[in-house]
């Protein structure tokens, strides 16, 4: 339906105008000649103007034109009209077709692109969140790293303390050693000490025999004390020692299971980087079909652009031969004032 703005009228007075300039009507140019209106309210309005004109060929032609003139000239603008009517019906129709299929193909592009631009979307938010969880998993990696460098350096320190205890341990054992020997000679040294006193004793009194057995079973029992004390010491340091074996691979266990947790997290990573890889090239496959639509909805509006830039020039050449067809009864009727006897039949 046309539009309000531009009416009939106007559009047959800007046809009115180009005529008497000698220009060939069409949309654009009445466009031209109007200066504002669209392109299908104008096409409308010439198609209605083409139709009355048409309907007015049968109009007497006007008096003091020979019949004969009159005869061909009307035969010779039927075939005119019948033969631009049947070309301007075909290249219509074939017009319209690839004016259709160039908006249809147009339509598609669109419909391809907002579905691209969708699973771009679509793919922009997996991605953000693909990279959120890469960065959380970055900085429970980093945590993880710290806490394995952290449970490392505990492990390190357990390994000093332990080597220092088995020094320790090593130094207590011939401390204790030294010990037993000294402790060795000591009573060794008291005893032969005491045996000479005892037989110098035995020597001198036999009365005093009683006491010095009894010094000497204090001696033993002593010696025997000392013992006891120094076997506990050592059963000590080395509850002590396996303690801190113990602890140590407490300690190696954990760290262990720390190293396989950071493995694990690691072949995570890589496999969301390559996940990531992958979106990125589906993203520049998408980008490739966008960018064909465009190009393809280009090429159909050029096709419309030429296919109208055909119909402006099949309009041109319809005026053309109408203008020769007007021209046509003044050459005939200077041709019959040459000959008078092309006249006389015509009485």
């Amino acid at each position: 339906m046309a539009r309000s703005g531009i009416q009939y009228s106007d559009v047959q007075h800007a046809i009115d105008t180009l005529l008497t300039r000698g220009d060939t009507p069409s949309v654009q140019r009445i466009r031209e000649v109007l200066g504002t209106g669209s392109f299908t309210t104008i096409s409308e309005h010439f198609r209605l103007w083409r139709t009355e004109r048409e309907q007015n060929r049968d109009v007497p032609p006007p008096k003091g034109v020979p019949e004969v003139v009159v005869n061909v000239a009307s035969e010779l603008w039927r075939e005119a009209q019948d033969v631009a009517n049947q070309a301007l019906v075909h290249y219509r129709e074939d017009a319209n077709r690839q004016v259709e299929s160039a908006q249809q193909a147009a339509a598609e592009a669109l419909q391809q692109a907002a579905n691209a631009e969708q699973r771009e979307s679509a793919l922009a938010a997996h991605f953000r969140q693909t990279e959120e969880r890469l960065e959380t998993l970055n900085r429970e990696l980093a945590e993880s790293q710290a806490n394995e460098r952290h449970w490392q350096q505990q492990a390190e320190n357990l390994r000093q303390e332990a080597a220092q205890h088995h020094h320790q341990l090593d130094q207590t054992q011939q401390a204790l050693k030294e010990a037993q020997t000294h402790y060795s000679e000591k009573l060794e040294e008291q005893q032969k000490s005491w045996e000479q006193r005892l037989a110098q004793e035995e020597q001198r009194n036999e009365a005093s025999e009683g006491k010095l057995m009894a010094l000497l079973d204090t001696l033993r029992q002593e010696r025997a004390q000392e013992e006891r004390a120094l076997q506990k010491r050592l059963q000590q340091w080395e509850q002590r020692a396996d303690a801190l074996s113990h602890e140590l691979k407490q300690k190696n266990d954990a760290l262990q299971g720390y190293q396989q947790e950071c493995s694990l997290l690691k072949q995570r990573i890589t496999e969301l980087e390559r996940q990531n890889g992958e979106l990125h090239t589906h993203r520049s496959t998408l980008e490739e079909s966008l960018e064909k639509a465009h190009k393809a909805l280009e090429t159909q509006q050029q096709q419309t652009r030429d296919s109208e830039h055909w119909q402006e020039q099949l309009w041109q050449r319809m005026a053309s031969l109408q203008a020769q067809l007007a021209d046509l009864p003044s050459t005939l009727a200077s041709s019959s004032d040459d000959t008078p006897e092309t006249k006389k039949p015509s009485r």
